[in-house]
């Protein structure tokens, strides 16, 4: 079926949006999406009807609870996990670090952890800080800078009986790789090592699941995919039952309220369920799980439609140079260049106003991959993120954007 481009523009209030005279190109999605209407919705009417905090025997209460367990309901389907195996919090950053205290208390001095070059910061540090408290091994599968991929080859080598826990992202945020998940963790298996993954860049273009690629520890943010600032964990309840996160000693200790520090942010969360369901009305099928799976399969086909276009027309532009793995390895549609003779910064702010065109710059807290192909000094990448309420002629103009700037430097 045809993709309902015009239908999802207009669940994007904020697309209605102008800058100097002209309707607003966001090409910013990999940092934040916009917002689909009924999760704005959604959390206004929660408010404007009375909310409550939790354990109470009034309405408010009891319909706060209902609402909350609706949705991790729906991120249970999301990822093919359970709702008793979700938690919510701030943001995929703040989870990770709760959870690696958590985990950390298994960990002893002489063990080692496996982590990636190809990786937001958020799912660097907060593992990697735990593990050198504990004067652990803390190891790093190489990206290959030539490929713009993850060097899987010494993968045997670098996990060993000692490896105690791997965490590797789905998508680089920065360049759009998709990474060989499945693999990884079938190796790390073999070791007996904890999987976790970061999924906040791939989660607003590709159908994620948790069973099938083995993962332990699965951690997103909501903003990404079309919803509120509401980031979420969702661990194996084998394994979640055995953590011992940190927190005040009257609060909950068990799963997943545990791992939710302190009270949530319920009028966010009304709009998760929204977020999903907007997926899911991409899509076909008898269950919700089914249509989030069709609904993916027709973001993907539609945003690579898009991708292809702006990789091919700005691959041949004299000056920029593309950062993107070959053909053949599977990319999310988020494009990084860098233009010769013009600063990030100055590039990005040009789009802004003379094309109207929001794109960012800079490193986006993948800091080690700018580092190794030694841009970071000066301003990093430029990127622009494809996401499903973009349209054909917004990426004419986004090109056009482009030849202008580079023609008047």
């Amino acid at each position: 079926m045809n993709y309902p481009i015009d239908a999802v523009r207009k669940r994007f209030p904020a697309l209605q949006r102008t800058y100097k005279g002209k309707p607003v190109v966001y090409l910013d999605g990999p940092g934040g999406s916009q917002t689909v209407a009924e999760a704005i919705n959604a959390g206004r009417d929660y408010m404007m009807k009375g909310g409550a905090n939790l354990h109470g025997a009034f309405p408010t209460s009891i319909e706060t609870m209902e609402k909350i367990a609706e949705a991790k309901e729906h991120v249970a389907a999301l990822f093919n996990g359970k709702a008793d195996e979700v938690a919510f919090g701030p943001n995929a950053t703040t989870m990770m670090f709760h959870a690696a205290r958590a985990i950390a208390k298994t960990w002893k001095e002489g063990d080692e952890i496996l982590l990636t070059e190809l990786e937001h910061h958020a799912n660097i540090d907060p593992w990697r800080i735990e593990a050198e408290e504990k004067k652990m091994t803390v190891k790093y599968i190489p990206l290959d800078t030539k490929t713009l991929t993850l060097d899987l080859s010494s993968l045997d080598h670098l996990l060993t009986k000692k490896t105690k826990f791997v965490a590797i992202g789905l998508a680089s945020n920065c360049i759009g790789t998709i990474n060989d998940v499945k693999t990884v963790s079938e190796a790390a298996k073999k070791v007996g090592a904890v999987m976790a993954v970061d999924a906040v860049h791939g989660i607003p273009h590709f159908y994620v699941d948790r069973e099938e690629l083995g993962i332990d520890m699965l951690f997103s943010s909501v903003y990404k995919m079309f919803g509120p600032h509401v980031g979420l964990a969702m661990i194996k309840k084998e394994l979640f039952d055995q953590l011992e996160p940190y927190k005040i000693m009257p609060a909950p200790d068990y799963t997943p309220d545990k791992l939710e520090i302190g009270t949530q942010n319920h009028e966010g969360i009304m709009g998760v369920t929204e977020a999903i369901r907007f997926i899911g009305d991409l899509g076909q099928g008898n269950t919700l799980k089914d249509k989030i799976i069709s609904g993916y399969d027709a973001i993907e086909h539609y945003e690579e439609s898009l991708a292809k276009f702006v990789r091919k027309e700005l691959g041949n532009i004299e000056g920029l140079t593309l950062y993107q793995a070959e053909d053949s390895v599977k990319k999310t549609p988020t494009v990084a260049f860098r233009v010769e003779g013009i600063a990030p910064n100055e590039f990005t702010a040009r789009m802004c106003e003379e094309a109207s065109v929001f794109i960012a710059d800079g490193h986006f807290y993948a800091y080690q991959l700018a580092e190794k192909l030694g841009i970071v000094k000066s301003g990093s990448f430029i990127r622009a993120g494809i996401s499903v309420y973009n349209t054909m002629d917004e990426m004419k103009r986004f090109v056009a954007g482009v030849q202008y700037i580079i023609k008047h430097k």
